[in-house]
Parts: C-alpha cells; structure tokens; sequence
C-alpha cells in the first residue's frame, strides 16, 4: 500500500493494521462498527473460556480488578473517575439508564441541535421530555451565542449534544458549550457514540456517553454511560446497589455480556498505547485526504468542511443516483464498505441520503483511490 504525506503518524496506521486479522476488503466504515484486533478478540474468547471452565459469575469476579481498571482508564478519557463509570449495552443503552434514572417530570425540556439523532429524540419523546431545538448554523454547528442567549433567557431542563453526529463529520464545539452550560447551571449531556477515541471528550460535561464497537474498535453490544456525582446523586436506579458500592454500578446489568467488557478494556488500552492526541491527528488527517480525493467525483459532493478535523466524510450523490444501490455495489463489486444514511437518521436536518466515509488508521492513500475510482 502507498504512503501519503498527508496521512500523518504513518506508523500508527501501521501498526494498527498489523494488529488485526486482513481484512476481506476495503474496509471504510468505522462510524458503524471498527474491525477488533488480534488482542482485543482473544481477550474476549479467553473470558468466554472462562466461563465455561468456572462458571459465569465466578469467572465475572476473576476479571473484576481488569474491570475497574477499565472504568478509571474510560472515566479519565471523559474526565472523570472510576466510580463516575457504567457499563451498558450500547450508547443507546446509556441513554435509556440516564433517562430511566433520572426521573424528569413529564414535558420537562431538552435543548438538542436541529439535527439530532432519530433514536435520541425518539428515547427523549418516549420519556415524555419535550426535545426543543438549539440555533445552528447552516452546516448544522451549533451556534454558542446563540446558546448563550437560550441558556440565558428560558433555561432547559438539560442540553443534549450529540459531538459528532452520525450522518455528518461535524465536530461540535462541546467544550464551548459545556462551559456555558456550567455558567447557566444547565446539565450537559453529550453523546460520544461517535467521538469517543476519534474526538477529545474530556469536556467538562456532566454526562458522557458511548459505544465500544465504533472509534474504540472493542466489542459490539458493550457501552459506557459516564456521570458526575453531582448528576449521579440525581438519579434513582431501579435497584440501589449495596452502600459499599459506587451508585453508578447499580446501572450496569446483571445480564451483560461480560466478555465484551473485557475486551472494551483491552481495546481502550490499546487506543491509550497509539497515544491519544496522535490517533486524533491521524483521524483529522485522513479525513481531510479523503474529502479532498472524493470532492467532485463523478458528481458527489462533500457535505462537511473539507477541513473538518475528524474521519468522516459524508458525500451527496448526483441527481438520480440511488445511494443505498451504489453502497451495495462498492461492497459486491469492488469489496468497498461504506455506509448509506438515510434522512430518517437526522429528519431536522437531512434533505435527502448521504453516502459515509469512515476509515481508522489503518487506511492507505490507495484505498481512498480504489473508492474514488469506484465512483
């Protein structure tokens, strides 16, 4: 594979490749589900053994110390503690505890941006929450004075802010607005789904939430809900956990897929190996390489900044062009993975479906070639 002087840290993508099995293809589509590595796999298949070999609940308690060191490690990355840290199913999993716990009354308002997730706004409606929308510009980053001015005027109950939407590489200055947040005294509540290992989310927020399967590479149907005391000691689980026990903990099922977590903590200290900051200016790198190979071709059009500084890349197609056709001929006929989104992901703000781009580290100047060729 080629090498490419805007693909930076090269040796990142190196290694993450040889990291993990080869790939069948090309594989584009991070932003749905990361491909685990050598480790990562035998980590959860050793757990599994486990079970097998000492029973379940006695193998879960030999991994207890692994566990809560991967709740300190997934805390740090959000800014905060051990005991801030729940493990769940999946993102959305996270959010239906956080709502399950925190108890709003019914029509209490949440301010999101006009293009927030469907399922978010579907979770927030189905808790009788009254979603409510932030001022936005016209690429959908939300727009701080205007926040201010919210925050200000007819405070909500708390802001949703979804860092990196799932339907455009948009990064959101969540920062920025956790800070007015704190000020107004408003809970910020920021779903990481997609920014977690591809975004800084120490941010201040009172809540972070996200998936294993996607920037971090671990597990499918592994997920973390991150909460502040201040926040957590608001919320009132179904069953309380024993008094010795960190109140987050009573959010984590008894049912869960245990293996999984456990590879969630290897995946993420591979991600704390790579280094941070460097696979975040990896990621902005290829991203940027990609929106600049595929701008134009064959009439797509990029729809975020071309400098926007994450991987994903979201292209428009031409008049009359099936995009979900064409995603399903890139994968049959060139061994291409990417994704179609549909306007449904986003109604707020979608005025029809996209074609998404999402390459890890690993990717080679010569796959975003093979996909630009392709189209």
């Amino acid at each position: 594979m080629n090498g490419d002087p805007g693909l930076r840290h090269e040796e990142l993508g190196a290694s993450w490749r040889k990291a993990r099995p080869r790939p069948a293809g090309r594989h584009l589509d991070s932003a749905s589900c990361s491909r685990q590595s050598h480790r990562t796999l035998e980590a959860v298949a050793h757990h599994a053994r486990h079970e097998a070999e000492l029973g379940g609940y006695v193998a879960e308690v030999a991994a207890d110390d692994l566990l809560q060191q991967g709740r300190s490690v997934i805390g740090g990355l959000a800014g905060m503690a051990a005991a801030d840290v729940a493990f769940v199913e999946s993102a959305q999993a996270a959010l239906v505890a956080l709502l399950t716990g925190w108890r709003l009354p019914a029509g209490a308002r949440v301010a999101c941006l006009p293009g927030e997730y469907a399922p978010n706004i579907a979770q927030l409606r189905a808790y009788g929450l009254r979603p409510e929308p932030l001022p936005a510009d016209g690429v959908g980053r939300v727009d701080l004075e205007g926040v201010e001015r919210v925050l200000a005027s007819d405070p909500p109950s708390f802001v949703h802010l979804t860092q990196i939407p799932s339907h455009r590489g948009l990064l959101q200055p969540a920062a920025e607005v956790a800070a007015l947040c704190r000020a107004a005294g408003v809970p910020l509540v920021v779903d990481a789904a997609q920014s977690l290992a591809h975004a800084d989310v120490d941010l201040g927020a009172d809540v972070v939430y996200g998936t294993s399967r996607k920037w971090l590479a671990g597990p499918r149907g592994v997920g973390v809900l991150c909460v502040r005391p201040a926040l957590a000691a608001q919320l009132t689980p179904v069953l309380p956990e024993r008094d010795d026990v960190p109140p987050m903990r009573a959010f984590e099922s008894g049912e869960a897929h245990v293996a999984g977590r456990v590879g969630l903590v290897v995946a993420v200290g591979e991600h704390l190996a790579a280094g941070p900051d460097r696979v975040r200016e990896r990621l902005a790198s290829i991203g940027r390489t990609t929106r600049a190979l595929l701008d134009g071709v064959g009439g797509w059009r990029v729809v975020e900044p071309l400098d926007e500084p994450t991987a994903t890349t979201t292209l428009r197609p031409p008049d009359g062009v099936d995009v979900v056709g064409v995603r399903g001929r890139l994968l049959a006929e060139h061994g291409i993975v990417v994704s179609a989104i549909g306007p449904e992901r986003a109604p707020g703000e979608m005025t029809g479906p996209v074609l998404r781009v999402s390459p890890h580290l690993d990717v080679a100047l010569d796959d975003l070639e093979a996909l630009a060729a392709a189209l």
